[in-house]
């Protein structure tokens, strides 16, 4: 397996950012994650999900909505994992 952070980034209080990253290869497994890494003493600061479009016959597109939960600016990391 292989992990890494593909990006970093701040989504405004109580807003959805959506970003995407091209290119992957279709034949494999990759997981998202994404982590707030601004401290918060308690309840959840984001919520995420992922779409999926085929960008040609061997290349994948991920499209990673993530949704602010607080009143608060929140920094994020996207991690993926690639498990083949």
């Amino acid at each position: 397996m292989r992990i890494g952070v593909q990006f970093t980034g701040t989504v405004k209080a109580n807003k959805t950012k959506r970003w995407f990253t091209h290119s992957w290869p279709e034949n494999w497994h990759v997981v998202w994650n994404v982590v707030p890494t601004s401290p918060r003493t308690s309840g959840a600061q984001i919520e995420w999900d992922v779409e999926v479009k085929r960008q040609s016959s061997d290349k994948i597109t991920y499209y990673i909505s993530i949704k602010n939960k607080t009143g608060s600016d929140v920094n994020i990391e996207a991690r993926y994992a690639i498990l083949n």
